[in-house]
């Protein structure tokens, strides 16, 4: 789905209309000014194109950004960004997410960085978080738009799998060289439980917890999926090989039933992003193959 924010002219010659949106490009244009933001995530880049926002500094990462932020700097990656670069934008205001705000914020704060870190582990903090841009940024009417659309998707969902059985379904979380499962407090498991999967990890606090293999194994899930960060063809790799030569591996009854899915990272990343209808859509397809 794509969320088609910009203002559309109505195409009359009167001076009144013109007028109107003259005032509303001028007033558009002093907010970008007043704020200089500077996104450390693709997922917060998607936010402020949606919000019909700027920013000065952007994430270095292999996906595309949008044309309008082709003059933004780069700033690094996400989880490391470059403070030296990070200062010289002299922001107002540098957006985060929580599950790094343990690692980055001390050295944010030392240096006096106006930094805020968003709450993205599940699809209500994301709705949450726009919101709270749109009212900061004078873009409450984007925000409420963006969010009514997801909604009338969320209950659609809901509505559809309410009476169906529940897959239980055990998460892996891949970065290069090794992997985590997600709990339903991840942004996976949360989009796993809104399309009607039991998450086969229970009764944990944590987004992700260390892998053990025979723990896992223990589990009996009906589905495995197979999620990637990072580096997406090594992290597939290291999957592939991990489950070819590890033995317990073909102990699952999710692999034994050729149930095992890898998760394409541009609709299931770490954080929730404005491609969760899209991703909730494939997750209904796989746990629910016989629609």
């Amino acid at each position: 789905m794509s969320i088609f924010l910009l203002l559309a002219a109505c195409g009359s010659p009167d001076s009144t209309v013109e007028s109107k949106e003259e005032n509303e490009t001028s007033t558009n244009a002093q907010t970008d000014d007043e704020h200089r933001i500077v996104a450390t995530t693709y997922a917060i880049v998607e936010f402020l194109d949606a919000l019909d926002l700027n920013a000065v500094g952007v994430p270095t990462t292999y996906k595309d950004l949008p044309d309008k932020f082709a003059d933004a700097t780069e700033v690094g990656n996400a989880m490391d960004p470059d403070l030296e670069t990070v200062l010289s934008l002299k922001p107002t205001e540098v957006l985060s997410v929580t599950n790094l705000q343990k690692d980055l914020e001390k050295p944010f704060t030392e240096h006096n960085v106006p930094v805020d870190f968003l709450d993205l582990d599940t699809v209500e903090g994301m709705f949450n978080e726009i919101e709270q841009l749109g009212e900061t940024y004078d873009r409450s009417e984007q925000a409420k738009s963006i969010i009514s659309e997801f909604n009338d998707k969320m209950d659609g969902v809901a509505e559809e799998v309410k009476d169906k059985e529940s897959p239980k379904v055990l998460i892996l979380m891949g970065v290069p060289g090794s992997y985590i499962v997600g709990t339903e407090h991840s942004y996976i498991g949360d989009l796993v439980k809104r399309a009607g999967g039991e998450n086969a990890v229970k009764d944990r606090e944590e987004d992700f917890i260390s892998a053990n293999t025979e723990y896992l194994q223990q589990l009996d899930a009906d589905i495995i999926l197979r999620a990637v960060h990072g580096a997406p063809d090594d992290v597939v790799e290291m999957f592939n090989e991990e489950f070819a030569t590890n033995d317990i591996w073909k102990h699952f009854d999710a692999v034994k039933n050729n149930r095992v899915y890898d998760l394409e990272e541009t609709l299931f990343g770490t954080t929730a992003n404005l491609a969760v209808d899209e991703a909730i859509d494939e997750l209904l397809t796989i746990l629910y193959p016989e629609n």
